[in-house]
């Protein structure tokens, strides 16, 4: 097994060594010209992505990436909207050559329905690197699953767990990384459920009670959010009879929960029991929408009061996921260029006046029939009004061509082209999406009404309120 290849695997783990730069060298056919980005996830609820680094690749299709970290990650390599996994190491040099991809073809399309995994080939990779060993067992485990799985969830033959485990132990041997050995105890849990080898109970205190909280390690959060979805609601026999509404409305709700989850025993430690109720909160914030706001409160609280560093981090997280693009939240940042490419516009220069920002391409049909629409809207609002329509077209020349057939179209529009994080920041998943903004930046409406069902009307309301 001298080359291993991987495919988007969202791997973070969790070892802390002397903070040391890594180096990734590598080749990307295909991608000549376009960026690519060294990302890594500062938590395992949210997913939230922290960048590392990004470069350009050459016009020979390679590229070199430095960053700095701390301990065993597994990083995210990224061209525009196209992934791969790759285990990062602090003062490691990868060399990997990422298989030729024709970006071109879905370049127009929408790239989150389209985005793809990147294959990469991982080259001259030692065989006690954790790419390695890692590819190694996962290959053995998920082949035996397979041939394997009826016996293992039908028959719940608790045997076959012994005879993966010696397979292992024979090809593998016993690994001398911690983040391996528990990589590949929690991933082995999930037969142990399978077969039924351990009643819940026991599985919640022998692989989470009595054990470190592993927030880095893929597998055991895999198998902590299978293990603890809607737990405190439906599955804990104990938590389940709670009224969630009532503590939630309690003066101090954090505390009322936190007490409230000490009924569990598997939820004894403060850490863990934290945790769940941050996975919990989560899940809630949709299905109670009359505790949004206490919510909101109990993560403020965790944020600034937890004593675990990284729980204060997923609390942060999960109140900019939770309220992301809604009312009252500022607008994300933007900077693109003008339709004739000669200057740029910032989001926080259209402060003043109230936007309203629609999301188009040239081929979108809805998108230019509900444009139409626009221009007398345009017009009705001129010296009140702002109105941008921003093209996710990659070409400029094609967005261009079609405007010089529109020439009464004399409003603001603005071209993305390789610019996709503004895609992202703004989920737009699919078209035509319309934004109205508030004249200090602020969300009133997403998404929007569309001109062709009540965008004016919004419009008219916000401007009669805002007097």
């Amino acid at each position: 097994m001298k080359r291993l290849f991987f495919t988007l695997v969202f791997l973070i783990s969790s070892w802390t060594v002397f903070t040391q730069p890594l180096t990734i060298t590598g080749t990307a056919r295909g991608a000549e010209g376009r960026m690519i980005t060294l990302s890594i996830f500062s938590d395992p609820l949210t997913n939230t992505e922290q960048i590392l680094n990004k470069t350009k690749i050459d016009s020979a299709g390679k590229f070199t990436l430095s960053a700095t970290v701390d301990q065993e990650k597994v990083g995210k390599l990224s061209i525009q909207f196209h992934s791969a996994g790759i285990f990062i190491s602090p003062g490691k040099t990868y060399e990997i050559n990422i298989l030729p991809y024709k970006y071109d073809e879905l370049k127009e399309l929408n790239p989150f329905i389209n985005s793809t995994n990147l294959q990469i080939e991982l080259l001259k990779l030692p065989v006690d690197d954790v790419n390695y060993v890692i590819g190694a067992f996962d290959e053995i485990y998920n082949t035996f699953l397979v041939d394997h799985f009826s016996a293992l969830y039908r028959d719940r033959n608790k045997a076959l767990i012994d005879t993966l485990e010696g397979k292992l132990a024979s090809t593998i041997g016993e690994p001398g990384d911690p983040y391996i050995k528990y990589y590949m105890e929690y991933k082995m849990a999930n037969l142990v459920q399978l077969t039924q080898s351990m009643n819940q109970a026991m599985i919640g205190r022998t692989y989470f009670t009595f054990r470190p909280v592993l927030y880095d390690n893929v597998e055991y959060i895999d198998f902590f959010n299978s293990y603890f979805t809607k737990y405190i609601t439906a599955t804990s026999m104990v938590l389940k009879k709670n009224d969630y509404h009532t503590l939630l409305s309690a003066p101090d709700p954090y505390p009322a929960l936190m007490k409230a989850l000490t009924a569990d025993s598997i939820l004894r430690p403060e850490q863990l029991r934290e945790l769940v109720l941050l996975k919990s909160l989560m899940e809630m914030y949709s299905s109670m929408p009359d505790d949004q706001k206490k919510i909101i409160e109990v993560l403020n609280k965790i944020e600034q009061q937890s004593n675990a560093n990284q729980n204060r981090v997923i609390a942060a997280n999960l109140k900019q996921t939770l309220t992301h693009l809604q009312p009252g939240t500022p607008a994300p940042m933007f900077q693109l260029r003008t339709k004739d490419n000669t200057a740029c516009v910032r989001m926080d220069s259209l402060k003043g006046k109230i936007v309203v920002m629609n999301f188009w391409t040239s081929y979108c049909t809805g998108c230019t029939n509900e444009m139409e629409l626009i221009r007398p809207m345009a017009e009705k609002f001129k010296d009140k009004v702002v109105f941008v329509s921003v093209s996710s077209e990659y070409y400029w020349t094609r967005m261009l061509l079609f405007l010089n057939q529109k020439k009464d179209w004399t409003w603001n529009f603005l071209h993305i082209g390789d610019q996709t994080d503004m895609l992202k920041a703004y989920d737009v998943r699919s078209l035509p999406l319309f934004v109205i903004i508030d004249k200090d930046g602020n969300i009133v409406k997403y998404p929007a009404e569309l001109p062709s069902s009540g965008l004016e009307n919004s419009i008219e309301q916000l401007l009669q309120s805002s007097k």
